[in-house]
This record gives C-alpha cells, sequence and structure tokens, in this order.
C-alpha cells in the first residue's frame, strides 16, 4: 500500500521553549512525519534560530513580521503541498504536544477511509481535562449511515475543527487553498475547515491525543481584553463574505450562536470598557472591509 507523505506544519511566535517540546514529540511520533515545515512569525526570542540548531532537518520559514497564525499557516501549508509534495499536512501550533500514537492513531482511521479530507485530535489540557478551545463542532443532520460508519472507527463526523492538531487532505488543499491570511487571529481555522468541510467529509478522532498548554484552561471567549476585537471583525468578515461555506440553515445557526457566545464574553468580562471598545472597531472594520489577498497580506513578510 501507499505510504502518504506527512507533513507536519507548526506556526510559532516567543514561545521557544514551548515550540522545542512540540518539535520534540513530534519527532517522537510512532509514525515519523517525512518532513517538518516550521513558520516562525517573527520571534524576538531566538525561535528560528534555535530550531535550525536543535533540528537540521526542519524547513524554517522565518518571516519578517508577524502575520498571526492565520498568515503563518497559509505560508507553512502552501510550503508543505508546493515545495514538499505532501500528501497530508498534519497542522499545529507551537503550544500543541501531540502524544506519541497521534499521526499513527489518525493515519489508521485514514488508510481505513482515504477519502476523508480532514481528521481531528482530541486536545487535553496540561492537568488531562478536555480542552474547550479546541472542540470540534459535530455535523449536524450528520445521515446514520455516516456516523455509523465513522463509530467504526471510534470516531465523530465534524462541521469544523481547530487548527491544534488537524490532518488535511492535500488534494483538499489544493481544490480550497489555503487560511485566510488577513483574518491574523481568531476564526482562521474556523472559516477554512469549514470551507474544506462544506462538500468534504471530516472526523474527529478520540484516539489521537494531543496536549495543548495554553496557559489557562478555557474557552477562547473567556475575557480576551483587546484580542475581541479579531473575534468581532473577523466573524463579521465569515458571515458576509464566505457565505458559500454553508448551508442557509448552518448560517443562521452559527449566527445565534456568535450573538450567545458575545452576550457570554460580556458577562464573563473582568473590564467591560476594554471589551467594548475592541467589539466597537472589530464591528466598525468588519462592515467597512474585506479580507485582502493573501499575496498582499504577505508581500512584506516572506523572506
Amino acid at each position: 500500500m501507499h505510504s502518504p507523505r506527512v507533513a507536519a506544519v507548526v506556526v510559532a511566535y516567543n514561545r521557544r521553549e514551548l515550540l522545542l517540546e512540540c518539535l520534540a514529540a513530534v519527532a517522537a511520533q510512532t509514525r515519523p512525519v517525512d518532513v517538518v515545515v516550521v513558520v516562525d512569525n517573527a520571534s524576538t526570542d531566538g525561535s528560528a534560530e534555535t530550531v535550525r540548531s536543535a533540528h537540521p532537518d526542519a524547513d524554517v520559514r522565518g518571516l519578517r513580521v508577524n502575520t498571526g497564525g492565520a498568515g503563518g499557516f497559509a505560508v507553512g501549508i502552501e510550503r508543505a503541498v508546493v515545495a514538499h509534495a505532501a500528501d497530508l499536512v498534519w497542522i499545529m501550533d507551537d503550544d500543541t504536544v501531540p502524544q506519541p500514537t497521534a499521526l499513527e492513531a489518525l493515519l489508521e482511521v485514514r488508510g481505513a477511509e482515504p477519502g476523508l479530507t480532514l481528521l481531528a485530535s482530541r486536545a487535553l489540557w496540561t492537568d488531562g481535562s478536555e480542552h474547550p478551545m479546541n472542540t470540534p463542532k459535530p455535523r449536524i443532520g450528520a445521515r446514520r449511515v455516516a456516523r455509523d460508519r465513522a463509530a467504526a472507527h471510534g470516531a465523530i463526523p465534524v462541521r469544523s475543527a481547530s487548527f491544534v492538531s488537524a490532518l488535511v487532505s492535500a488534494d483538499a488543499i489544493r481544490e480550497h487553498g489555503v487560511p485566510i491570511a488577513d483574518y491574523f487571529i481568531w476564526n482562521d481555522d474556523f472559516e477554512y475547515t469549514t470551507r474544506l468541510l462544506r462538500r468534504g467529509e471530516g472526523w474527529y478522532v478520540p484516539a489521537s491525543v494531543v496536549v495543548h498548554k495554553t496557559k489557562a484552561l478555557g474557552s477562547s471567549d473567556a475575557d480576551p481584553g483587546e484580542r475581541f476585537y479579531f473575534e468581532v471583525r473577523n466573524k463579521l468578515w465569515l458571515f458576509r463574505f464566505a457565505a458559500a461555506n454553508f448551508a442557509w440553515w448552518e448560517w443562521c445557526l452559527y449566527v445565534a450562536a456568535t450573538a450567545r457566545r458575545w452576550f457570554r464574553t460580556w458577562l464573563r468580562s473582568s473590564n467591560r470598557a476594554v471589551l467594548a471598545r475592541a467589539g466597537r472597531r472589530g464591528w466598525r472594520d468588519g462592515w467597512r472591509s474585506r479580507p485582502r489577498p493573501n499575496a498582499e497580506v504577505l508581500r512584506g513578510a516572506l523572506s
């Protein structure tokens, strides 16, 4: 049987020690990856230089400016497919620590179901509890036959996934492109994976486990402060310009869920003045602008 060529893509920014731990865990997989692409978002802590020294076989792409997770993944995913001829791209942040069999578990499922577009891992926090930030959204209305087929492999059909350990088909990447770099942070993974899974099929594979080493356990709506700007702006961009990612009823459900999420964020905030200011800016820019083409966003970043 053909063994797929797997490229791991890791996006990093000023978390050198976590990045090294992530790369060590990738290197320790029971099924080794074929190539590692590290995109460093203009870190000032020596991350790129350290990785080049500690992992000389890694393809390190050092960007001149910080393009956020969205820009970093756009660069890294394209690099994996175009320069390294990957069949599958394994996406993760620099604070993701895959357990030794994480990739093997994903590939075992895909070996049985080679037509899958995306497979997502189970993300835990450092204390072993489920990480709410990275729980994939189940596919509402999935047919019984699809649910049973996934269940036979210990999996669940999903409609979206986070960039904390997602294995994506290169064929789907070539068909649908890469993430939208102008999102910078937040909702870039939601936009991208709903784009891939509008017609494609994705499964959540709990047997594939990673540890997501965020500073605290919680979802991204827990008192985001100034970063709420990106949540509001990007959601408006998503609903305005990526409506084709959804069926009409899905679009309505996600709009309603977003309103509920923003209200919950407001209730939980410890500094509502900051949140309101960031939200107003995001609302203004979300209506007055649209995402720029990746070539324009990344023009000054690529070396």
